[in-house]
């Protein structure tokens, strides 16, 4: 599915966005048909997108569904802050890139009286440009009965592959899947004149991967980074290499010719 240029629903329920950064926008542009859309950020003081009303923080924090669209490290602070202003029954979802920390720090700040999802949106402004269908999303239930609905509702609007997970389960396979495409990404940025014309098919995907992901917000490479199994998918990946290294050394091929000889 692709954007869809329509009027902000009269009645219905609300939304409200907490960081109108780049990814709290591009949340507002694909929810505005099927929401009241309002939105909270001391850095924006005038929407961009028509539609979309910026609001005070207790305002937006009276809507049904309350997104935060922050930096991980910005997370606990937003929460405190927000706390005293939810309403029991209001669903408060996350869209960290990693779910176990996130998820405590929801877990330990909100008040029980609100139903809490972490979520992990596996697409960005790059991924997202042909349109939703097949892209992935990870829901992690943390509290409540409102991730059946949020599931259904992704599914049948945009054609999203949701997928649901325990936080540490989503965390230790994007400490791979994730973590290691960004760890390539900032190897291969850093190899200045990458042929762009005597290039296999391969390699044109492996640029295609690195582009997706190389205008990503230093938030984004932060929250990455701080996942808990990262640093054990990067001395694994470092040892296979360096395995691969020792094969590739002229000394071990010429072992290997000696004892084949």
């Amino acid at each position: 599915m692709t954007i869809v240029e329509c009027s902000q629903p009269q009645h219905g329920p609300s939304l409200g966005i907490i960081g109108f950064g780049a990814f709290g926008q591009l949340s507002a542009r694909y929810l505005l048909p099927y929401f009241r859309v309002l939105a909270a950020d001391p850095l924006v003081t005038e929407s961009p997108l028509p539609g979309v009303e910026m609001a005070a923080l207790d305002r937006v924090c009276r809507c049904d569904l309350v997104v935060i669209a922050v930096p991980l490290s910005a997370l606990a602070e937003v929460c405190r802050a927000i706390a005293p202003l939810l309403r029991p029954g209001t669903v408060v979802m996350d869209v960290c890139s990693t779910k176990v920390q996130p998820a405590g720090i929801l877990l330990a700040e909100l008040p029980p009286h609100v139903d809490l999802v972490a979520t992990h949106p596996m697409f960005g402004p790059q991924s997202i440009a042909a349109g939703t269908r097949g892209l992935k999303v990870v829901i992690c239930p943390l509290r409540g009965r409102s991730a059946p609905r949020i599931a259904a509702f992704l599914r049948l609007r945009f054609g999203l592959a949701v997928l649901i997970a325990s936080p540490e389960e989503h965390d230790r396979e994007a400490a791979l899947t994730q973590g290691l495409t960004h760890l390539i990404a900032k190897a291969l940025l850093r190899m200045d004149h990458l042929p762009d014309r005597i290039t296999t098919r391969s390699f044109d995907l492996i640029r295609q991967a690195v582009d997706m992901v190389r205008h990503d917000a230093p938030g984004v490479s932060h929250a990455i980074e701080s996942n808990p199994f990262a640093q054990g998918a990067r001395n694994r990946f470092f040892a296979e290499m360096e395995a691969v290294r020792r094969e590739l050394a002229p000394e071990a091929n010429d072992a290997g010719a000696a004892a084949g000889g």
